[in-house]
């Protein structure tokens, strides 16, 4: 099975070699049919501290680095799009 890949905002970098990413997506509402903004929070291992709070980052599914830890950081997203 394919690993998931996200794009999302960094919201927190407080903890060691981990920061939290928040996802937001656009879906439609079952009975109004009205697209409506979705968001959760992922906790990702960034091994060299390198991001910071306000980077757009993606990240990948990984095995449990933690008990909360199940994402790693792939790239910065500008950094991947100006790479293509």
């Amino acid at each position: 099975m394919p690993r998931r890949v996200l794009q999302g905002t960094v919201v927190s970098d407080k903890g060691d070699k981990t920061i939290v990413v928040l996802v937001e997506r656009r879906v439609m509402h079952p009975l109004y049919k009205k697209f409506i903004k979705q968001s959760k929070k992922y906790a990702a291992h960034d091994e060299a501290n390198a991001h910071k709070i306000g980077d757009t980052v993606q990240i990948i599914e990984c095995a449990p680095i933690s008990k909360r830890k199940r994402w790693t950081v792939v790239t910065e997203a500008a950094q991947a799009a100006s790479a293509e």
